[in-house]
């Protein structure tokens, strides 16, 4: 079971309640007056509603900005109805053109396949995987079986004017930027989708409202009720300018140890404090409005509540205190955490006794690429033993265990492997 709190929510509620509970936080509903009557003729016939929700494995990793409509999703299973959560491993492979100024490059399904493998355990993290509550689907089950025949029938359901009122195509086409004929089956396959599973309401953020009300359409032209759509505000990262993205390093992932999550909420900008409270947290718009106000709390303070409440989510309450409490002690004041991680490095990328500064920083899992590794070093945010190391070409040795520091938050005991 997740470590989501969903006792604010409940199933017995009355429908306005369940209503202004569900709509709350959302963008836009389309329409809040069908929500109510398909809640209404759901209790009517004893049938939960089917809430739909697609996640594209692109990537390993989730992050807050996914978990906002994952949260939405789990307060429609605590309201006593069933979240279809589908694994889009056919329409990976193709990739989603939303907010993409160029074709994205295609994935294999050994990608899609190794991403997807981690989706469904840190998803477990938010929703009720009880059977009853959680129904999980491949769209490769119905996609990966259409033949070509069955690809110009979807096709005939959208006009090459319809598909450019979407923004992206739109700017990309009076840019003179290629749109190739595959991209605009994403909106329609996402549209499949939600016919094959019978969904009655799909999730999703603002951006893929296009995709959404696609879906609508296909269902209507296969003689099913339009599923209603509910689309949720962006999260912006912890730049506090661009949205949550990993690859702009500016994500908190859901599966992150809690020191690393604690100290990412609380590098933050105090502006976007209010954004993450109330899509990141259960807390009431009223105490949070009071959290974000400098005149009754210090900025501080309530980013240290942020914190605790998003690594208590993902975690636990005890781990969320230990955070905090290691947080303090390495930044206000000054010291080391209690525990530091010893991570062996291979005698076999020694040359000499050495290893080159980027390459350790690599091996401590602390940056991906050489690229990225000299620019940390290039920015001055990267200590051996105490020293600063400013020389990407710097060729270090390790026989006195030295700590790694890379930012504020990654330290690490570097070691040479013992076999």
């Amino acid at each position: 079971m997740s470590n989501y709190d969903s006792s604010a929510t409940t199933h017995h509620a009355s429908l306005d309640a369940q209503i202004e509970a569900l709509c709350d936080g959302a963008d836009r509903t389309y329409s809040r007056a069908e929500l109510a009557d398909r809640i209404k003729l759901a209790a009517k016939v004893r049938r939960p509603l089917r809430i739909k929700l697609g996640m594209d494995p692109t990537a390993p990793d989730l992050h807050l900005g996914h978990a906002v409509v994952l949260r939405k999703l789990r307060q429609f299973q605590d309201f006593g109805h069933k979240a279809i959560l589908i694994v889009g491993d056919f329409t990976a492979m193709i990739g989603d053109p939303t907010g993409k100024k160029k074709t994205r490059p295609t994935l294999s399904r050994e990608q899609v396949d190794a991403n997807a493998a981690t989706y469904l355990e840190q998803a477990g993290k938010i929703l009720d995987t009880n059977p009853d509550r959680l129904e999980i689907r491949r769209n490769s089950e119905w996609l990966g079986k259409m033949d070509f025949a069955d690809a110009l029938r979807l096709a005939q359901q959208m006009t090459v004017a319809r598909m450019l009122e979407r923004d992206t195509f739109a700017e990309r086409y009076k840019s003179g930027e290629a749109i190739y004929i595959h991209e605009f089956m994403y909106p329609l396959m996402q549209g499949a989708d939600s016919v094959a599973v019978k969904a009655d309401v799909e999730l999703g953020g603002t951006d893929q409202t296009f995709n959404n009300l696609v879906g609508r359409d296909l269902q209507s032209a296969q003689g099913q009720a339009p599923q209603i759509v509910m689309v949720m505000p962006i999260l912006n990262g912890t730049d506090g300018v661009n949205k949550m993205s990993k690859s702009l390093g500016n994500y908190v992932g859901i599966s992150e140890p809690p020191q690393e999550q604690f100290g990412k909420v609380m590098s933050i900008p105090d502006a976007i404090m209010p954004e993450w409270f109330t899509l990141c947290t259960g807390i009431p718009s009223a105490e949070a409005a009071k959290l974000c106000d400098a005149t009754f709390t210090h900025p501080r303070v309530a980013k240290e509540r942020l914190a605790v409440e998003i690594v208590s989510a993902f975690h636990s309450p005890g781990a969320a205190a230990a955070a905090a409490a290691d947080f303090k002690r390495r930044f206000t004041d000054g010291l080391l955490p209690e525990h530091i991680d010893e991570i062996p490095v291979a005698t076999t990328q020694l040359q000499h006794g050495k290893i080159g500064i980027l390459n350790l920083i690599k091996s401590a899992g602390f940056a991906a690429t050489t690229s990225e590794a000299r620019r940390l070093v290039e920015g001055g945010g990267v200590l051996l033993a105490g020293e600063k190391i400013t020389d990407p070409r710097a060729q270090v040795t390790l026989d006195s265990k030295p700590i790694l520091q890379v930012g504020k938050r990654r330290v690490a005991r570097m070691i040479i492997a013992t076999n």
